[in-house]
């Protein structure tokens, strides 16, 4: 079977939530043959304009590009050449409206928006796209009723977008703090955080475990996933001294604090980029 972006992606995601750094270094060999496998499987996908495509012979959009991006920086093996051309790529992706779509023209939407903001937030270019039109669609995309997120104008709630919009304020208000802006909130992030934490708990929870899109839906993973990513996010803001957390209904719902460009806990994944960091970046050519 031929790799896929997401795979080869998500598997040194799942390692670093389950491993210690003591458990990296009892497999040295298997580490230093993975990272030289994944960079050639990495200019295997990469395209001429920027992009990456899924696997071969597949499609390009944002989410390849943001999962190509993540896996190089979280793992060390990111060069400049080989992401060359990728952030031109990525900004042609914001619309009109200020999110992202999955490429150049199409509409935007709530995930292809934050794989295209966590691109640029990975490339060191978090601040060369629209802020203000992109903060404007974000914000305008959380219901005021249900408090929870659409994926783009016009559309319904839907439960996963608690983190693939929720997750992007986090990066935002990064950027703009380093900008010196000086009307932003150094308690809050630029949306109602209790309102989405009650749709995720009120409306969300399956009777029988997991959770769900909207009442009414099947429970599922790939919603369960998203949706306590967003609880997380809606949790806890900043970190450090200015970090608060308002946690609301029992104290036990508490979760921990994930890395918000990564979707990993924040001890492991700041585990994973010292070990991986220490590490010499693979210099591997390219087998036609």
């Amino acid at each position: 079977m031929q790799p896929l972006m997401l795979s080869v992606s998500w598997a040194p995601k799942k390692l670093t939530t389950l491993s210690t750094g003591a458990q990296y270094r009892c497999v040295p060999k298997i580490t230093s043959l993975f990272r030289e496998r994944l960079v050639k499987f990495l200019k295997s996908v990469k395209q001429p304009d920027g992009s990456f495509i899924m696997h071969q012979g597949g499609e390009a959009d944002v989410r390849g590009t943001y999962c190509a991006l993540a896996v190089a920086k979280l793992t060390n093996v990111y060069t400049d050449d080989l992401f060359k051309g990728t952030a031109e790529w990525v900004k042609k992706c914001q619309t009109y409206e200020g999110g992202f779509g999955g490429v150049p023209g199409m509409e935007a939407h709530g995930g292809y928006t934050f794989c295209g903001y966590a691109s640029l937030v990975l490339l060191e270019k978090e601040a060369s796209c629209d802020l203000r039109r992109l903060l404007r669609w974000l914000t305008n995309r959380q219901m005021r009723f249900e408090g929870g997120f659409q994926g783009r104008t016009n559309k319904l709630v839907d439960g996963c977008y608690s983190f693939w919009q929720g997750g992007v304020f986090p990066l935002i208000h990064k950027v703009l703090f380093a900008l010196g802006n000086e009307a932003l909130s150094l308690e809050n992030w630029m949306f109602d955080q209790e309102a989405l934490q009650e749709y995720i708990l009120i409306c969300c929870q399956d009777t029988a475990g997991g959770l769900v899109d909207k009442p009414g839906k099947p429970r599922d993973y790939y919603h369960t996933c998203y949706l306590l990513s967003g609880l997380t996010v809606a949790q806890h803001f900043g970190g450090g001294i200015l970090g608060t957390s308002k946690i609301l209904g029992s104290p036990k719902n508490e979760l921990v604090k994930i890395h918000p460009v990564y979707n990993i806990g924040m001890e492991n994944t700041v585990q994973a980029l010292k070990y991986f960091g220490a590490l010499p970046v693979p210099s591997v050519h390219h087998e036609s």
